[in-house]
């Protein structure tokens, strides 16, 4: 099936950031408000719909962003992405390309994906900069609709992440990847965690960003093991108090790329607002770049 084609191109237009093209096809929408936050910010948001606020079996949606020299983009949503039930083997997929010119930063916090009891999914986001160019990237989603009892009860999930410098030179490949065809089942390797997230921070912009997420990601994780909140894989046979015990909110840190230039964070959780929280707080000194402070 030939993927549905979306564009945007962001260009300074008197010295503001600005989208200068923008187009999208059924069943993919955008939406541009003339300001988010501070007017003083120079920062363009880009808000991305699909039509009854989900994607069903074998959609394919394809996007092209061009985000300028100096430019400030941030790409979102109004709300989760839903991934409807399959049609015998059809997966719904989701392509994402942009180019992220000098001195730019294009920032991509969406809500989580949440795919259905035995829906299928697959996402790609390729991601081209420059040596001055930066990138802020999270890519998340939930166990399904857990609240109501479904639980990792789709059959695929797949997320892949890269990012290529000047000359094709690959400076981050990630994939996720979920399948019930799996020697183990994902409910059962997931435990009681209902949510996966992947923060990702790169770029000269962005090291006091990447700095603080990091002191605060050991201080919360040092508090968090000292201090476990969820009791799992208890012994039945003997009610032992030696038990296995895991956080209910889980987080690491590591970084990546050319002399250390990016930063990516894990994250585990059994609940969704506790992600929320997370995010918010970590992207809080997004604020004066943005406008806005991210997941406020």
């Amino acid at each position: 099936m030939e993927m549905e084609k979306g564009k945007v191109v962001v260009e300074k237009v008197r010295g503001k950031s600005t989208v200068i093209r923008s187009f999208s096809k059924y069943p993919l929408k955008f939406i541009i408000p003339r300001k988010v936050g501070s007017s003083i910010t120079d920062a363009v948001w880009i808000y991305s719909l699909t039509y009854g606020g989900g994607i069903v079996s074998g959609d394919s949606i394809s996007v092209e962003f061009t985000i300028g020299d100096g430019c400030t983009a941030v790409l979102t949503t109004q709300s989760s992405t839903k991934v409807y039930k399959s049609l015998g083997s059809k997966c719904s997929e989701q392509v994402l390309e942009a180019r992220i010119g000098s001195g730019a930063l294009f920032v991509v916090i969406p809500d989580p994906v949440t795919c259905f009891s035995t829906a299928r999914y697959s996402q790609k986001q390729v991601f081209r900069v420059v040596s001055d160019s930066s990138l802020i990237i999270v890519d998340w989603f939930t166990s399904g609709r857990h609240e109501s009892g479904e639980k990792w009860d789709f059959e695929l999930y797949r997320s892949s992440n890269c990012i290529f410098a000047e000359g094709n030179q690959p400076v981050f490949l990630d994939t996720v990847l979920l399948e019930q065809s799996s020697p183990v089942d994902i409910a059962e390797s997931m435990h009681e965690y209902q949510v996966i997230a992947m923060v990702l921070i790169y770029g000269p912009k962005l090291k006091h960003v990447q700095d603080q997420v990091q002191e605060n990601v050991k201080r919360l994780m040092s508090q968090q093991l000292q201090i476990p909140s969820t009791r799992l894989g208890c012994c039945a046979k003997t009610n032992s108090d030696n038990c296995l015990v895991r956080p209910a909110f889980i987080a690491s840190c590591s970084a990546f790329g050319p002399k250390g230039m990016g930063v990516v964070v894990r994250v585990a959780s059994t609940t969704t607002e506790a992600v929320y929280r997370f995010l918010h707080h970590q992207l809080a000194g997004m604020e004066p770049l943005l406008g806005v402070s991210p997941y406020s």
